[in-house]
């Protein structure tokens, strides 16, 4: 009996777009033979998706969803390759399932919520139910993450431009009603926009700081080579300051009244209500940053998906 390795389930994945438990399953019912495999996953109807698998998946949707009493929230990234599919209802659809079953998930990890059953149809697992949609909708399809926020507090989310950014913040609050939600909404878009890194500077590791204040350093040295050190220090003391407020939510400047920071317009809604609401957390997913994205021909993209 051949031994199975990570790496042949990968290929064997790659070479036909199947689920990773599938694929491992496949490579054990026929002793690790590659070609065997693949026949072996097409005649199961696993391997619908094989000729879309090497495609990039770069657009997409990110959704949220949020409980009813605002205490548990889900945020979720699915990328497709057109933005054309991006906003077809079936699509959008499956995302919206994708992110209940995330809530609804014990899993942290995706290799783990890839292995859970579907919710909705338990005959499949979540990477089973992502090739068939694969298989129907025509298109190279990712889950590509997700996160969760539970709290004792209340999560409010935001969605911008119709999926491509989608923001949850979760915050303490003594008081939660209609004039505390809006204010974290206002907060969500805030974050939406300006995509601070941390909610506060205690957050920032001192690594972090060290590697910022050394670029610095060589900035500020070669724009200008004739000046002491006492006075570069200087520079790049309030270089980096002000570096520190952009990443950080509490100390950038509140977009909607530029004579406040977030961090003081928190502590006025906080007297408004007759509560302290303090930030503790958000999740900002935009869809598509990172990944490599292929430049189309439109005509060429309709008549694709016209066949």
């Amino acid at each position: 009996m051949a031994v199975v390795t990570a790496g042949m389930v990968k290929e064997l994945r790659e070479l036909t777009g199947a689920g990773m438990m599938d694929c491992k399953k496949a490579l054990g019912e026929t002793d690790g033979d590659m070609e065997k495999a693949v026949e072996f996953l097409r005649e199961k109807g696993l391997a619908a998706a094989s000729k879309k698998a090497g495609r990039i998946a770069a657009e997409g949707v990110v959704t949220t969803l949020v409980s009813e009493d605002g205490k548990s929230a889900a945020i979720v990234e699915v990328n497709s390759e057109t933005d054309f599919v991006a906003k077809n209802a079936q699509f959008l659809t499956y995302v919206a399932d994708v992110a209940a079953q995330a809530m609804a998930s014990e899993s942290n990890d995706m290799e783990a919520f890839l292995a859970q059953t579907w919710a909705k149809d338990t005959s499949l697992t979540v990477e089973q139910m992502l090739s068939s949609q694969i298989a129907v909708i025509g298109e190279n399809m990712n889950i590509r993450r997700f996160e969760k926020i539970t709290t004792d507090g209340v999560v409010v989310d935001y969605i911008h431009g119709g999926g491509r950014i989608g923001v949850l913040i979760e915050a303490s609050a003594e008081v939660v009603n209609d004039s505390v939600k809006e204010a974290l909404k206002n907060i969500a878009m805030q974050i939406a926009a300006l995509a601070p890194k941390y909610v506060k500077r205690d957050e920032i590791s001192q690594e972090f700081i060290d590697h910022e204040t050394e670029i610095l350093k060589v900035q500020a040295k070669n724009e200008n080579p004739d000046k002491p050190d006492n006075i570069l220090e200087k520079m790049i003391v309030g270089r980096l300051n002000k570096e520190l407020k952009e990443f950080c939510l509490v100390d950038q400047v509140y977009v909607k009244d530029g004579d406040l920071t977030v961090g003081k317009y928190l502590e006025q809604v906080s007297k408004e209500v007759g509560g302290k609401v303090d930030v503790k957390k958000f999740v900002r997913f935009e869809t598509g940053e990172g990944l490599e994205k292929k430049e189309d021909n439109f005509a060429e993209e309709v008549a694709r998906q016209m066949q």
